[in-house]
């Protein structure tokens, strides 16, 4: 399910909502004051360094770079 981060026009609060497939405007309501009326943010996805890290081989074998990693 896709996340996606509003800002209420009414009150400004920053909220997320869970859309199912697509994006429902009965969803949109905001949390604190109740509100129909906001604005979806556009945020960058992130991505965790240690699981990054975690799919590559240890340093120094063949695989890596000859020990040249750059996520060291």
């Amino acid at each position: 399910m896709p996340i996606y981060d509003y800002r209420c026009e009414q009150c400004q609060t920053v909220y997320e909502v869970f859309h199912k497939v697509r994006e429902v405007k009965e969803d949109i309501v905001c949390p604190s004051c109740s509100s129909p009326r906001a604005t979806r943010l556009l945020s960058a996805p992130s991505i965790s360094v240690a699981a990054a890290k975690a799919d590559l081989p240890p340093c120094g074998d063949a695989g890596c770079c000859g020990g040249k990693c750059p996520m060291n």
